[in-house]
């Protein structure tokens, strides 16, 4: 079985000008897509908006921290699921039952020689 990882991307504002019928369909959504992975999720979090980010990068060697995300977009990551499955084809099968709004990246999880996991 391989890891994947769904980064979940949405256009910003639409969960505050979303009915309370249509926020209770995307959680239903949701809810549909945890039951059909079952015991195959293996984790998955909500994430705060971009202006909470903050982004580290190395310039000249030297450590630098910004605030906000590393490129502007014009869609969000708004969350991630960390799945496991025999193949891909299973995982964008169990992300169709996700709100269709969203823009879904699929990556299958690699393993580094020399690196273990640790956890």
């Amino acid at each position: 079985m391989t890891k994947y990882l769904v980064l979940i991307a949405y256009e910003p504002g639409g969960w505050e000008s979303a009915s309370a019928e249509e926020q209770q369909a995307f959680h239903d959504q949701h809810h549909a897509f945890d039951a059909a992975v079952g015991a195959n999720l293996l984790g998955g979090q909500a994430l705060d908006g971009p202006d909470a980010a903050r982004t580290l990068r190395h310039v000249d060697g030297e450590p630098v921290v910004t605030d906000g995300p590393f490129a502007e977009t014009a869609e969000m990551i708004g969350g991630f699921y960390l799945v496991e499955a025999a193949d891909p084809d299973q995982v964008v099968e169990w992300c169709k039952l996700l709100p269709p709004s969203y823009s879904l990246e699929i990556r299958p999880c690699i393993t580094i020689e020399g690196y273990e996991e640790s956890a």
